[in-house]
């Protein structure tokens, strides 16, 4: 059975996730840079979604290389299609496919996953399973959060809390929230060797409106499930005011947001 993408692909959501690749589109490039990925490379992306880190492996491989992107939503895919379509790139494709199975004759220079990890409950599994079509050397690169990394400083109450919501309710929901602190242990028991992993910590100030939108949209996203574990209650979370009371509340601190550390881990297949 398919995992489901805990989050959705109603228009809000879409809306969200383009919002969140934009806030890490530039820690995103420079980690497929530092991971080895190269002009002429043959690239695998999983779990491509709305095909932001397709288009950007395409930038990296260029002409004479070549993207295939896979995700189990054919609405992803279709708006992946569009974009790439308008976008005039020839060197990038996608498919709908479940990442737990898909299998293909193809060889890969690399593979990449940004963000899928985090949502699979078997990721060593899922790992080495697409290991078996990475050429001899061919590497697979991991990029994932870690949100235990939420925080203002000085702390604010309200952050706390949301951060905590966050946690706890994809918890709930049988992702890992967590799981960009433990990249390089997943890799290296799929089987991957020469492991290297690292992160990029980014620091929005006071006035930046990129925290409280990304604290309050994945809030918004997770509110039913928030409300149905049990985490906190409607009024706890009271949504139609929560953008504007973290953004009063962080300005108020004069507080910087620590948003969730961007992850990378990398390593090669052996032969």
């Amino acid at each position: 059975m398919a995992q489901q993408y805990v989050l959705g692909s109603d228009p809000d959501e879409i809306e969200r996730l383009d919002v969140q690749a934009e806030s890490i589109a530039a820690p995103t490039e420079l980690l497929l840079r530092a991971s080895g990925i190269e002009p002429g490379m043959t690239v695998l992306d999983l779990g491509t979604g709305l095909g932001h880190v397709a288009r950007a492996v395409g930038a990296l491989v260029g002409s004479e290389g070549e993207v295939l992107g896979i995700d189990q939503d054919p609405r992803m895919i279709e708006l992946a299609e569009q974009r790439r379509s308008e976008a005039g790139l020839d060197n990038v494709r996608f498919r709908q496919a479940d990442v737990r199975t898909f299998t293909t004759d193809r060889r890969f220079d690399a593979m990449v996953g940004r963000l899928i990890l985090f949502h699979l409950p078997d990721p060593v599994e899922v790992i080495r399973h697409h290991a078996g079509a990475l050429a001899p050397g061919g590497r697979f690169v991991a990029i994932d959060f870690d949100i235990g990394t939420v925080r203002c400083e000085p702390p604010v109450p309200l952050v706390t809390a949301a951060g905590e919501w966050i946690v706890e309710a994809f918890r709930a929901a049988g992702a890992d929230p967590v799981i960009g602190s433990r990249l390089g242990v997943i890799l290296q028991a799929a089987g991957l060797e020469g492991v290297t992993t690292f992160g990029i910590q980014s620091y929005l100030a006071p006035d930046d409106p990129a925290g409280p939108a990304l604290v309050s949209g994945v809030v918004r996203t997770l509110a039913p499930t928030i409300a149905s574990a049990g985490i906190a209650t409607e009024s706890d979370i009271e949504l139609t005011t929560l953008h504007d009371r973290l953004a009063y509340a962080i300005r108020a601190a004069d507080a910087v947001l620590l948003p969730p550390d961007v992850v990378v881990a990398w390593g090669t297949s052996g032969g």
